[in-house]
């Protein structure tokens, strides 16, 4: 019993923020349930994006009913490539990424070959919410196929690796890079066995690596090291996450962003209850950062005084970032 108390007092000091903290003091106070339809919708997510001149991958076609999955055809037409995923899914469920045709039927990014019934057959699954958030009846996207910048190449297992800011009003506060693994199929998810690396705010620069909550300095796969990897656009990513606290209305949450190798940076998805796992990526605690932007909105509040996209992240650059890099 001591020990644990002794842990959890080690985890307070060094500001590892928790479940229940996190639910309480930032879920709960910052984000209106009225507005989590914005972020729990891809599609309502991509709309408001679009409407605001965010850069998000194009979207081919929705289908919300039985009947109009007969639409499915002329939504694919005669593209080789394209991605089905649920509107209201989560955790990356549901998603299936054809990267290619063959002798009338498909290819998914891991090879499997797979017939037009099937992927019918897929969406169908999705309308009946076997995917969503709560089980409810849902919407199938189909959208455009992002290839990867060739930066990650050396880093990443198939699939696509996408970046996660987590922003408190407007403030970036914390960043990760997110690799595909063998094990993770493919997919940028921590739980499923994908790598979480973290990123300095100020320069873009990866710092040490998480794999199933072990710290590591190369990918299992490519056994390249993650550290020290320069992203490109870093600046620009970290004011598209900054923007989204305007394009939503919803004062803490996960930014996920993609670099495609042909269309930049774009926004893939936004998340109301951001996973945890970013401050073992990080070696840091999200509370120190969390309590330095609340103290800097008391003092704006003060002063009478709103700062800019672009203002906030210089903020949080100049506080956060610069981080030495980890001996041995």
């Amino acid at each position: 019993m001591f020990g644990f108390w002794k842990t959890w007092k080690a985890l307070e000091a060094r500001g590892i923020m928790g479940i229940n903290r996190r639910n309480a003091d930032y879920v709960l106070k910052y984000n209106k349930r009225s507005l989590y339809p914005i972020v729990d919708d891809k599609i309502i997510t991509k709309e408001r994006a679009i409407a605001a001149g965010i850069h998000v991958p194009e979207l081919y076609g929705v289908i919300s009913t039985e009947k109009e999955i007969d639409k499915l055809d002329d939504i694919i037409g005669g593209r080789t490539d394209f991605v089905i995923k649920p509107a209201q899914g989560a955790g990356g469920d549901g998603i299936i990424v054809i990267a290619d045709r063959f002798e009338g039927r498909y290819r998914t990014v891991s090879g499997k070959i797979i017939s037009h019934e099937e992927i019918e057959h897929h969406v169908s699954s999705i309308l009946t919410g076997l995917y969503s958030l709560g089980g409810h009846r849902d919407r199938a996207l189909i959208e455009y196929r992002v290839t990867p910048d060739q930066i990650f190449k050396s880093i990443s297992y198939e699939g696509v690796p996408d970046i996660r800011i987590i922003v408190l009003m407007g403030y970036p506060v914390m960043a990760m890079l997110r690799l595909p693994t063998r094990q993770s199929g493919g997919k940028a998810n921590l739980h499923q066995g994908a790598i979480g690396v973290g990123v300095d705010l100020a320069t873009g620069l990866t710092l040490r690596g998480t794999w199933l909550n072990n710290i590591i300095t190369k990918h299992p796969d490519t056994t390249n090291a993650v550290d020290g990897v320069q992203l490109p656009y870093w600046d620009g990513f970290m004011k598209l996450a900054a923007g989204c606290y305007e394009l939503c209305g919803l004062g803490y949450i996960g930014v996920d962003m993609v670099l495609d190798q042909e269309k930049g940076p774009l926004i893939l998805e936004l998340n109301a209850r951001p996973g945890l796992n970013i401050q073992i990526a990080n070696d840091c605690g999200l509370t120190l950062r969390t309590h330095a932007v609340e103290a800097r909105l008391e003092e704006l509040k003060e002063r009478g005084v709103i700062e800019t996209a672009e203002e906030r992240v210089a903020f949080a650059q100049e506080l956060f970032g610069h981080i030495p890099p980890v001996e041995g």
